[in-house]
């Protein structure tokens, strides 16, 4: 296939249509509630030297895009600047908000809901992504669907893995990260995020940010600290995100409560991620 004259519009309409059309956008609740609003989509390089950063940074573990391409395609010739990181941000709906909101110990049953099946339909999009544009001639690869992905502990920041979904996005012009380590974007901080790898030439989205924590008002002005407020295993201070005591909190308390509460089996937490100001926004900008 022919790349449309608008490549990025058309694979927004890929990723937005669906969320917006499939009826596997769902929490699987009695209201069968839509697990996601509208996306934003974003896009970057493959050979954006900030991947290579990362890599730098995290471990010599962590895969740029063009590592990952070829450990799927080991047979086809490219050059990394023929790669494009489409990126993701997939809001969840206002009741899912709402209902965290008002939580100070435990997630709600929609936040829950929202962190296992909405995560499902995260991998599902991320299928349906790689196979469109597969089907169309453009070799497509989802990260968190390959068998290249991995856990790992980074020396430097411990809990990490092969790729990351946040750090796409941020390479994507698609938000920055927060004092609580949440990715806070155009519309906020509650929010899943997916990517895929593909051989096809989409122009890069603006980076309308020049540091990786311009968005947060705690980096940008010294105030707020609502999410280390928020957040019920005193995971988070000035200094950052404690994942180990934050991993403790939700595997020791949190996963019980989901089981005993709401009849299944899930992870996270989200209170940090709602009832504060990049909760559905930028804050700066309301600021």
């Amino acid at each position: 296939m022919k790349l449309p004259e608008d490549g990025g519009k058309w694979i927004e309409s890929i990723v937005c249509g669906f969320i917006e059309e499939s009826p596997e956008n769902t929490l699987k609740n009695r209201e069968n509630d839509k697990a996601f609003d509208t996306p934003l989509v974003g896009f970057s390089n493959g050979a954006d030297p900030l991947f290579d950063k990362y890599r730098e940074n995290v471990g010599p573990f962590h895969l740029t895009p063009s590592e990952l391409f070829s450990k799927t395609f080991p047979g086809v010739r490219f050059e990394p600047e023929e790669l494009t990181v489409i990126s993701w941000i997939l809001p969840h709906i206002e009741k899912t908000k709402s209902d965290n909101r008002k939580q100070a110990e435990f997630p709600s049953e929609r936040w829950a809901r929202g962190r296992v099946f909405g995560e499902e339909v995260n991998s599902k999009l991320r299928k349906h992504v790689s196979d469109t544009l597969n089907e169309n001639g453009f070799e497509t690869v989802a990260p968190l669907l390959s068998p290249h992905w991995e856990k790992k502990i980074s020396d430097k920041y411990g809990y990490a893995s092969t790729w990351s979904e946040r750090h796409a996005a941020y390479a994507s012009g698609l938000g920055t990260f927060g004092l609580c380590d949440g990715l806070i974007t155009p519309k906020g901080k509650a929010m899943r995020t997916g990517s895929v790898i593909s051989r096809i030439r989409i122009s890069p989205t603006e980076r309308k940010y020049d540091n990786h924590n311009a968005w947060c008002l705690f980096y940008a002005k010294g105030t707020c600290k609502k999410c280390a407020k928020r957040c019920p295993a005193n995971a988070i201070s000035e200094s950052g995100h404690d994942k180990v005591k934050c991993r403790e909190y939700i595997r020791s308390a949190v996963c019980d409560h989901i089981k005993t509460e709401y009849g299944f089996e899930a992870t996270g937490c989200g209170l940090c991620q709602t009832g504060v100001p990049c909760e559905s926004k930028i804050p700066i900008n309301a600021d």
